[in-house]
């Protein structure tokens, strides 16, 4: 189902990246109970594994359906380009009580039994102490699974945002989107986004907000309601590499599953890249390595799309799986 965000004169000049640790601190949580998101976090789960066991984060879990509706109010687009974590859950907890109760229900009805268990109905009835506990709540998820990590994580996204703000000076907007994911679509000044939900919004002037995120792959997002500025999150780029080292590259059972060449082009592909970029990283011959990515993807471990004037290569969830160790 389609979401579909239209552009009129003016939103053109008022689209804008941001990024948000409050954001990456929501997705983080919805990462640890979606196992079809973690394909890119295998280490990290590992490491953390201790930490997340000794939070309780049953009452976000509750507002984060399958499919439906999430609250806006909690985790909102960012309100500047390069916010602080305090800057934005001082914004969450200065929302008003009605307006969050509101939104809140809208939530609690896709799940079933959400709305009249004791959690939702508490909630209902002191929408100001839910907002508290919310706002609490995320606060400690902040502190215990994302900012030891965060400036790993800024980087990651500072360099998704540089590199598509590159692009959009050589190919403007309209051939910026349908690059970024393969779940974009744009015509006639209309972006639509391939999601589990459909969506229909004029931008009516406010432009568009384009936020990378590390713990959103492999969805992307769309579903901001007015009075919240139209935002588009997608999954950034490189996050392959996010918690890799050296010594994690091609392993060895990997190269004796595939052979060293075929071991080191899947190993390499961390982001997204073409063959002659990968030749060049890896000091193979432009056609060894082509044979290579031919080979892995008909196995099912790539996926191939054009971006721009080359074709982009980059693992599927099994390849994930294999160059991690963890398949």
């Amino acid at each position: 189902m389609p979401a579909r965000l239209h552009f009129g004169g003016d939103d053109f000049l008022r689209c804008r990246f941001a990024l948000s640790p409050l954001w990456e601190t929501q997705e983080v949580v919805r990462m640890l109970k979606r196992p079809e998101r973690q394909g890119y976090h295998a280490h990290w789960l590992r490491r953390s594994a201790r930490v997340a066991a000794g939070l309780d984060l049953t009452g976000l879990w509750l507002l984060m359906p399958q499919k439906g509706h999430c609250p806006d109010w909690l985790c909102p687009p960012p309100l500047g380009p390069a916010v602080t974590f305090e800057e934005e859950i001082a914004a969450v907890r200065a929302t008003d009580p009605e307006q969050a109760r509101e939104d809140t229900a809208k939530s609690l009805a896709c799940t079933p039994g959400a709305m009249e268990s004791a959690r939702g109905r508490r909630w209902l009835r002191d929408p100001a102490g839910m907002v508290g506990e919310l706002t609490d709540l995320m606060e400690t998820a902040w502190r215990a699974l994302i900012a030891p990590d965060w400036p790993r994580l800024r980087t990651l996204l500072e360099a998704d945002v540089a590199f598509h703000s590159r692009r959009l000076a050589e190919v403007g907007l309209g051939g910026l989107l349908p690059e970024m994911n393969r779940r974009f679509g744009w015509r006639e000044g209309t972006l639509t986004v391939d999601m589990r939900l459909e969506h229909d919004r004029h931008l009516d002037g406010q432009g568009l907000v384009l936020m990378p995120s590390v713990f959103v792959w492999p969805d992307v997002i769309s579903t901001f309601e007015p009075p919240w500025q139209p935002t588009v999150v997608y999954p950034a780029r490189g996050i392959g590499g996010l918690w890799s080292g050296p010594a994690d590259r091609a392993p060895d059972v990997l190269v004796r599953l595939l052979g060293r060449g075929r071991a080191a082009v899947l190993a390499a592909l961390d982001e997204p890249a073409g063959t002659a970029a990968l030749a060049r990283r890896l000091g193979l011959a432009p056609s060894s390595v082509s044979a290579h990515l031919t080979l892995l993807r008909d196995a099912g471990l790539l996926t191939a799309r054009r971006y721009g004037h080359q074709v982009l290569y980059e693992r599927t969830p099994l390849g994930i799986a294999l160059a991690s160790g963890d398949g």
